[in-house]
């Protein structure tokens, strides 16, 4: 019934008549969620993304149907015939359902949507992928086969009942590491990993400390997630050793209960329960597990402090990292995406804290509000009296609880100043003609340049988008032409000019001259920083991590912080070095060229450097619209068979 309401005559009265409030409000939710995909107009989209959160947050089956009836047309989507709405599809799938899916610990359902969709807007990385597995799969097949006996052996000799059964990574998931770690395909420990099934929770442990007497561990590889599950309830212990010929095997150890969750998530305690059909919480809490429910709470938070494209954005974002846990003075942990800083950490405890904090103390020590948290840190938040949130708080955090806070802050300040230099601007003008806004009332003003308060007014003025010198006209309609004129004549600059000015992202004073340092060549995306050389016209633009900033350290009054504006990546185009070692064969460097092209980039210049035998290296000069967007095309490039390396190349 999920598609009557969109695809019949049917309303929600009928549902509602026949079938009752519970099977009505199920199919409205599903109904909601489905008018989301490509809704044209992005304040519909935005309240219809409200509602359904809203709705799944009160009962999460109106997602399971939705990512069931998700699941079935991506199975069937190659009869699609038109190539942009299979696109179009795949991408609200990788989008909005497989991040969902995920956050209720679904992860069967979500890792087969992210396949689907990878096969459609991917198919050339995707294929490259599979034969590298292929290729893999001929040279330590033999060696994989055995693992799954020995262990089986071990256990059975130390008393442990188990069940052991192996599995390949899928290509997106090994796509998306490629990505995110921009490391090469020869360079994944993971490939490969064996599940160990076993009765109880003890047995879990008891297990681990075999397979590490038998094999050894790989250093820094070792993950208990039984006693600190994930926030969509996964429990496990992982760990990696180096196997039968050296071969680096993952394995996760765990009940048949948390294998039951690890695949279907809420799923797996959804029963009948005192003669009604819902969720099992005392099943999962014996379990011992968290609360499911708790990621999509956080998208209502995130909903309640960010726009649509924040929501999607930072529900992607945190989903797909793994965690770090860290803890209060007061020993409560905090789960955080891994590479969080302090201010994710503030925010997360409550909003209030993120927006007063003024530095913090991790183990006792107090440390930099950029430096990473680790799991087992003890993070104290310093406060201050009254919310102060620079600009360039953004770049301090990784959360999108974190960031949509900062925002709506740095959007409430923005939004005083403008309306405080806009207020200004009208009573400069209003005095140019001798006369005050104590004695008119602005309600003409607001009626014609439709807008709610006087407030709203001030602000469009400080921002230039509405002139002094027409409300001065709309008010006091009674002027004199000559007196008008003189007004306008004399208008003090209006609120763009005066709050400054955006050169290719950056925001300085107006007049500030800007360069971009040829040595690391920052794109919007990358963290930057500005110098100001003595002797030199103007501020020099670096990024962050640019070798020649050590020259400049202890010179504090040289640094200047910059951030990129929102229309940088939308508006501009930047130039990138990425190298490459590639392989020495007939056609290799035009595959790479076709890469590079297919995935958007344009290729400025190419540069054969070192030349060994059997590999060359070559660097590419290529036009990208941001630093997400070159590390896509490395990512693409890393999966191609024939390239062995590829690096971001500082000049």
């Amino acid at each position: 019934m999920h598609d009557i309401i969109e695809d019949t005559d049917a309303t929600y009265d009928d549902i509602k008549k026949m079938f009752g409030d519970e099977v009505a409000e199920l199919v409205e939710g599903v109904t909601k969620l489905s008018k989301l995909e490509l809704a044209s107009d992005h304040a519909r989209q935005t309240e219809n993304l409200k509602k359904f959160i809203l709705a799944i947050s009160k009962d999460v089956r109106v997602l399971l149907v939705k990512l069931a009836d998700r699941l079935h047309n991506m199975r069937t989507l190659q009869f699609i015939k038109q190539p942009a709405k299979r696109e179009r599809i795949s991408r609200e799938t990788l989008d909005i359902y497989a991040p969902l899916a995920r956050a209720i610990g679904m992860h069967r359902i979500c890792e087969e949507l992210e396949e689907l969709a990878f096969k459609h807007l991917n198919p050339r990385a995707r294929d490259a992928i599979i034969r590298r597995l292929d290729v893999l799969r001929s040279e330590q097949g033999g060696a994989i086969t055995t693992v799954s006996g020995e262990i089986n052996r071990c256990l059975s000799e130390a008393g442990i009942a188990s069940r052991v059964y192996g599995r390949e990574k899928h290509p997106y998931s090994i796509w998306r590491k490629l990505q995110r770690k921009s490391i090469g395909f020869a360079q994944m420990s993971d490939i490969y990993a064996f599940r160990v099934i076993v009765d109880t929770e003890e047995d879990c442990y008891r297990t681990l400390g075999v397979i590490h007497r038998t094999w050894p561990a790989a250093p820094g590889r070792f993950k208990d997630y039984i006693s600190t599950p994930k926030r969509n309830n996964y429990r496990s212990l992982h760990t990696t050793i180096i196997g039968p010929r050296g071969v680096r095997i993952e394995l996760q150890i765990r009940t048949e209960t948390m294998d039951r969750v690890a695949e279907e998530g809420v799923a797996a305690h959804w029963r009948y329960k005192d003669k009604s059909y819902g969720y099992d919480d005392t099943a999962a809490a014996e379990a011992g597990g968290r609360d499911p429910f708790a990621n999509i709470r956080q998208l209502v938070q995130l909903m309640d402090e960010g726009d649509v494209d924040e929501l999607v954005e930072h529900a992607k974002l945190e989903m797909f990292l793994e965690q770090a846990f860290v803890f209060t003075p007061k020993g409560t942990l905090i789960s955080l995406p891994r590479g969080a800083m302090p201010l994710d950490f503030a925010y997360a405890l409550h909003t209030d804290i993120g927006d007063t904090t003024v530095g913090v103390k991790i183990n006792g020590e107090l440390r930099p509000l950029r430096t990473p948290l680790n799991n087992g840190d003890v993070v104290e938040i310093i406060r201050g009296g009254k919310p102060n949130v620079p600009a360039d708080w953004e770049s301090l955090t990784i959360t999108g609880r974190a960031r949509s806070a900062i925002r709506r802050r740095f959007r409430q300040t923005n939004k005083q100043e403008y309306a405080r230099l806009g207020r200004a601007s009208l009573d400069q003008t209003f005095e140019r003609v001798g006369r005050s806004r104590d004695e008119v009332s602005l309600r003409p003003a607001l009626d014609r340049f439709a807008v709610a308060t006087e407030e709203d007014l001030f602000e469009s003025i400080g921002r230039g988008r509405t002139s002094p010198h027409a409300v001065l006209e709309t008010v006091f309609p009674a002027l004199k032409e000559s007196e008008l004129a003189d007004a306008a004549a004399r208008a003090p600059l209006d609120g763009r000019r005066a709050a400054g000015l955006h050169v290719r992202g950056a925001k300085l004073t107006a007049g500030t001259e800007l360069r971009f340092a040829e040595c690391c060549n920052p794109v919007p995306g990358d963290r930057i920083v500005g110098i100001d050389e003595p002797g030199s016209v103007g501020i020099t633009v670096h990024a962050i991590d640019c070798p020649r900033l050590a020259e400049f350290e202890g010179q504090e009054q040289l640094w200047r912080d910059l951030q990129w504006t929102p229309e940088a990546s939308r508006n501009t185009i930047s130039h990138a070095r990425l190298t490459a070692t590639i392989r020495n064969a007939p056609g290799v460097l035009g595959q790479a060229c076709t890469i590079i092209g297919e995935s958007g980039g344009n290729i400025l210049n190419l540069e054969m450097k070192k030349s060994h035998q059997d590999y060359f290296d070559v660097d590419f000069d290529i036009e990208v619209k941001d630093a997400r967007h070159l590390t896509h095309i490395a990512a693409a490039l890393r999966a191609c068979p024939n390239v062995e390396e590829v690096d971001r190349a500082r000049r």
